[in-house]
């Protein structure tokens, strides 16, 4: 008990306690605070646009992910993790690094946008679609997918690849027995994967209002527009914070249901 009480003490510090706090707000007028997020005439968009950036965002880097994951288990031990440790550096990152970096390289004038405008394409396009809902999935895969990686790397190394040979020696080819045989063992693995970075970008803001300010309409630059020196319904704003975490929370508990499938899997 007493090496988990710093762990429950900062638990409690920065989960427990704000959490807390933010129910009191919200809920201090009787719920009605969350009648005011409902009526909001941004809410609905931005939930969807929060909707479709995830799905996006999350389908594109735990497919990518997931190859890389796979080619790197097929490498020697030292050869993983020299590049294990360079896929992993874009996860000591903020946000708004990320954003930025992307705005040096792909922006209307960045370095790689001039180089694709000098082979004939419209540097304008390119350098505009850096900041829409498509750019800013494309900007939030750049740490999704080393999420993605180091979740499944493990259990891809683990893996009894003389299962895929022997499937390969009975005539199926490589993509039929990574589709039949790699593919439905490690899928719980995978979809808690998505889980992950699903929650990891419905919740984050700073790479959002970096590329595109607050035009665009996802929940989390609701909720900044809420506490920004024009908002001043604070019920409201922590009515939507709630709503986020709940929506997050879900998401990782979902993950967490298809790890402990996999476990249970394993033991069985």
């Amino acid at each position: 008990m007493l090496l988990v009480a710093p762990a429950g003490a900062l638990f409690a510090l920065f989960f427990a306690v704000p959490l807390a706090v933010l129910a009191v707000d919200a809920l201090g007028e009787g719920g009605t605070a969350f009648a005011r997020v409902f009526a909001l005439p941004t809410f609905w968009p931005s939930l969807g646009g929060s909707l479709v950036l995830t799905l996006v965002a999350a389908t594109l880097s735990t497919a990518v992910g997931l190859a890389v994951a796979v080619h790197l288990a097929s490498m020697s031990e030292r050869r993983r993790t020299l590049l294990s440790f360079v896929i992993a550096l874009p996860l000591t990152f903020s946000g708004l690094i990320v954003a930025y970096g992307f705005i040096l390289g792909w922006g209307r004038a960045g370095f790689f946008t001039q180089i694709v405008a000098a082979l004939g394409a419209d540097a304008a396009v390119i350098g505009k679609a850096l900041f829409t809902p498509t750019g800013l999935a494309f900007a939030s895969s750049y740490y999704l997918i080393p999420r993605v990686v180091m979740a499944l790397l493990p259990v891809l190394v683990n893996f009894d690849r003389a299962q895929l040979v022997a499937a390969e020696s009975l005539g199926a080819t490589r993509a039929q027995a990574f589709r039949q045989v790699l593919l439905p063992q490690i899928a719980a693995p995978v979809a808690g994967a998505a889980c992950l970075v699903a929650a990891v970008v419905f919740g984050a803001y700073g790479t959002a209002l970096a590329l595109v300010g607050t035009q665009l309409r996802i929940l989390p630059l609701q909720l900044y527009s809420l506490v920004s020196e024009t908002g001043s319904d604070f019920p409201a704003a922590a009515a939507l914070a709630l709503l986020i975490t709940a929506a997050c929370s879900a998401m990782m508990t979902a993950g967490e249901w298809f790890g402990s499938r996999h476990e249970r899997h394993l033991a069985n």
